[in-house]
């Protein structure tokens, strides 16, 4: 197998750019959790005592704080809170009434009266939850710019958020990475050709292997050199930010592979590789399956939906495995906040430690797992008739 080709023809870029097409406009899906930044008080000093006086008598929120830590946000924070945070900003990208509005995140603030609020290209806006809404023209009766239902749902209108959002710009430096290692391993490969790899291309190789050897050929046949760029594509994108998002410092901690749009993309993908790649069996199976004829309208209604429920399997799959390891591990962390006490530490720590040494395994399996099932997929597609 010519691997310099493979790598020439690789595509990962313009896989690249459809996901962060999706998750641009995904208008951050997983978003479902932050301290509720624009709640009712009239002064920063004011407000700084309700949540010291809340805080104390409320019991430690474990669903707010894991889904927080879990979900989107349009900046990485590092330490601190309120005014004392330390963090990244990201550019906030809004398309108005108006037109469009660009600022950074950091432009959210809290005013004189204590409200999120930013004010740009003539207009205002409020952050909750971390969404983005327009701003009431005036402040209700509890001094806040958004109004929400008992739910703590804002009923304002949106904006179509385009921001880069952590889970975003996490998506680019993934790329950026994976198309410095694919481009350097072909060149490597081209110079090399015939000899022995040497270097990082020494440590991808037997990757490469296995993608192709344990996944391609098995599912493919003879034909699997046409899918191996893709295969590849999707193996390294999803295995890298799975271990991206263990990574609790910047630039990891964004939890990319546990975003339902990033996996509906790579579910997408899979779906129409799947779909226009289908030889003339593969079609006569789904239309014309091998049962008796009076048994066509149950199953040809039952194989046309299986079209769409494998692409979508894969999608839940990944999110929904990617997803609960991260809740497992944080749920062991609040374990101190919930019993208040220090001395649940050495038990809690420990086995979070345990589940992230698991969680390197699983990132693996995960990426694995979705790049088998879909070269099976892909495999069912182009399949030849067998004549018995």
């Amino acid at each position: 197998m010519d691997f310099s080709r493979i790598f020439k023809l690789n595509t990962i870029g313009i896989f690249a750019l459809v996901a962060v097409f999706f998750s641009l406009t995904s208008l951050s899906a997983m978003a479902n959790a932050e301290t509720d930044t624009a709640k009712a008080v009239t002064s920063p000093a004011k407000q700084e005592a309700a949540h010291e006086a809340e805080a104390k008598d409320k019991p430690f929120d474990t669903g707010a704080f894991i889904l927080h830590h879990i979900a989107d946000a349009h900046d990485f924070h590092f330490w601190g809170e309120g005014e004392h945070s330390v963090g990244l900003p990201l550019p906030v990208i809004l398309w108005t009434d108006n037109g469009l509005v660009t600022f950074m995140s950091s432009a959210f603030h809290h005013d004189d009266e204590g409200k999120h609020v930013v004010e740009a290209n003539g207009q205002r806006f409020v952050k909750l939850h971390e969404k983005i809404y327009y701003a009431s023209a005036q402040p209700n009766e509890h001094g806040a710019f958004v109004e929400v239902n008992e739910k703590h749902e804002a009923k304002n209108a949106k904006p179509i958020d385009l921001s880069i959002t952590k889970n975003v710009f996490s998506l680019l430096v993934s790329v950026t990475v994976l198309l410095i290692v694919f481009i350097s391993v072909g060149r490597a490969y081209k110079k090399r050709e015939g000899k022995s790899p040497k270097g990082f291309q020494s440590l991808i190789e037997p990757v490469i292997l296995f993608v192709r050897d344990d996944i391609a050929k098995p599912n493919l046949g003879y034909k699997y050199e046409k899918f191996m760029p893709y295969l590849l594509s999707v193996f390294f994108f999803i295995w890298f930010n799975n271990l991206l998002g263990l990574v609790p410092f910047f630039p990891g901690g964004a939890n990319v592979t546990g975003n339902i749009a990033v996996t509906m993309v790579l579910a997408l993908c899979t779906f129409l590789i799947t779909t226009f790649s289908g030889n003339k069996y593969y079609w006569k199976h789904i239309f014309m399956p091998p049962v008796p004829w009076w048994m066509y309208p149950v199953m040809v209604p039952v194989e046309i939906v299986g079209i769409f429920t494998k692409p979508i399997a894969l999608m839940i799959r990944l999110f929904a495995n990617i997803t609960a390891g991260h809740i497992l591990m944080l749920s062991l962390i609040c374990l101190i906040f919930i019993f208040k006490n220090l001395a649940i530490a050495p038990i809690a720590v420990p086995f979070a430690v345990f589940i992230s040494l698991i969680e390197l395994l699983v990132a693996f399996i995960q990426a694995f797992i979705f790049t088998i099932l879909s070269a099976l997929f892909i495999g069912m597609a182009i399949e030849e008739h067998h004549d018995h």
